[in-house]
């Protein structure tokens, strides 16, 4: 049986100043940045898409406050809607079905939640 030698690592390095790169088949260095291009995924569109309905749903909630609770369920879902056309522009449209359902029931939800507490002042 023949026996492999491996290299020496330490023998095979190539040294860029005070760094060090061990494999150089595998790696990069570390100041190396691959070409690429930023490609939003779902989960960015659905997090920005719950803050924003959350946020300014309970922000329309708190500035209504005194008003009919109508007026505060029509602006509600105004906001809700504009969101999720916002969302759908942002790429969730192109997105798998899972994701799809998973916005359209959070949106829904969070519309939902602030409906019912406003309907105590109708």
């Amino acid at each position: 049986m023949v026996e492999k030698k491996y290299p020496d690592p330490r023998e095979e390095d190539i040294v860029y100043g005070d760094r060090r790169l061990s494999r150089p088949d595998v790696s990069l260095p570390d100041w190396e940045v691959p070409d690429g291009t930023y490609r939003p995924v779902p989960i960015v569109w659905f997090t920005g898409a719950l803050f924003a309905q959350i946020f300014l749903t309970g922000f329309l909630f708190l500035m209504l406050v005194g008003q009919n609770g109508w007026l505060a369920i029509a602006f509600t879902a105004l906001s809700s809607g504009a969101i999720g056309a916002w969302t759908w522009q942002r790429g969730m449209g192109e997105a798998g079905a899972g994701w799809k359902i998973g916005t359209i029931t959070m949106l829904a939800f969070w519309f939902v939640l602030f409906a019912f507490a406003a309907s105590t002042r109708i």
